[in-house]
């Protein structure tokens, strides 16, 4: 089960000069507790944009430079061979940046995504989910209160062919 993860407003924003543009406390933790003990397949950008490894899961880089190889992750040049190095996890997530999430949609088979009810500026952006492809599974709705400036929902979709 390849899960494609991501935090995204309504106009499919993901972020600006490679950082987010909101704090969703609740949303980080909620990442942590999903991604937690699997690998994390993502851009060199993204990598590059945490302050240090995330703990315990495995880091699989896709970059085009042939060179790059930070210490204790999985370096790669494709989604193919990110794949095929997270083979044996029951369930890799895709997190990212908006290349990535492109090349991945076509392997993925969930989506979890954080909708932030809001449209903001952005440089990087997720990609559309096409609804002939693509059920919402679940939904939940959460306010915006003192820790979260905007109304969220976390929304699952499942890709429709590989229903069950």
């Amino acid at each position: 089960m390849i899960t494609m993860i991501a935090a995204a407003a309504e106009n499919n924003a993901l972020g600006k000069d490679n950082d987010l543009v909101w704090h969703l406390p609740d949303d980080f933790k909620r990442f942590k507790e999903l991604t937690t003990g699997h690998h994390i397949i993502m851009g060199r950008k993204t990598f590059e944009s945490f302050p240090k490894l995330l703990p315990n899961r495995t880091h699989v880089i896709i970059t085009r430079q042939k060179d790059y190889q930070p210490e204790n992750c999985i370096v790669v040049h494709s989604m193919e061979k990110a794949l095929e190095a997270a083979k044996n996890d029951q369930q890799p997530f895709i997190i990212g940046g908006g290349e990535i999430y492109k090349l991945g949609m076509p392997f993925a088979d969930k989506i979890e995504l954080t909708r932030v009810h809001h449209q903001l500026e952005a440089d990087t952006f997720f990609p559309e989910i096409d609804e002939d492809e693509w059920e919402l599974a679940a939904s939940e709705h959460h306010p915006k209160d003192g820790k979260h400036r905007f109304d969220f929902s976390y929304l699952t979709y499942i890709r429709k062919e590989r229903l069950c």
